[in-house]
C-alpha cells in the first residue's frame, strides 16, 4: 500500500502560518486587512483538516507541530515592526513569503508519488493556496 509523503511538512507550515496570521491580525488596525488575514487563517485551517487523515497515514498520528522557519519569520517581523513605522506592510511582506513557503511545500509533496486520493486533495488544496498567495501578493503591492 502506497503511503502519503511530506504531508506533515505541509501541515507544519500551514499551522505556523495560522499562528503568524493570528498574531498579525491582532496587531493591525485596518479592518479590511484583518478580514483578509482571517480569510487566510480559515483557508489554512480547512487545509489542515483536509490533510490530517493523510498525516495519520504517513506518521501514525495527527500532526501538531509548526514549521520553525515560519516561527522565526514571525519573531523577525515582530522585531522589525517595532522598528519600522509601516507595521502593516511589514507583516504583509513576511506573510506573502509564508505563502511562498506553503506553495513550495505543496509542490514538493506533489512531486512525490502519492496515493491517488492524497494527490487529488493536494492538487485541490494547492489551487486554494495559490489563490491565498495571489491575494497576499496583491495586498503587498497595494500597501507598498
Amino acid at each position: 500500500m502506497q503511503r502519503s509523503e511530506k504531508i506533515t511538512d505541509i501541515i507544519k507550515v500551514l499551522k505556523g502560518g495560522i499562528d503568524f496570521y493570528s498574531d498579525a491580525k491582532d496587531n493591525i488596525d485596518s479592518n479590511d486587512v484583518r478580514t483578509v488575514f482571517q480569510n487566510m487563517i480559515d483557508e489554512k485551517h480547512k487545509a489542515v483538516t483536509d490533510l490530517q487523515p493523510f498525516a495519520i497515514e504517513e506518521q501514525g498520528e495527527i500532526e501538531t507541530g509548526s514549521d520553525t522557519l515560519v516561527d522565526v519569520r514571525k519573531t523577525y517581523t515582530k522585531v522589525m515592526s517595532a522598528i519600522k513605522s509601516n507595521e502593516e506592510h511589514t507583516y504583509i511582506k513576511h506573510l506573502e513569503e509564508v505563502e511562498d513557503k506553503v506553495l513550495e511545500e505543496f509542490d514538493d509533496a506533489l512531486e512525490e508519488s502519492q496515493p491517488p486520493q492524497c494527490a487529488q486533495v493536494l492538487s485541490q488544496l494547492r489551487e486554494r493556496m495559490q489563490i491565498c498567495h495571489d491575494k497576499m501578493k496583491a495586498l503587498q503591492e497595494a500597501t507598498s
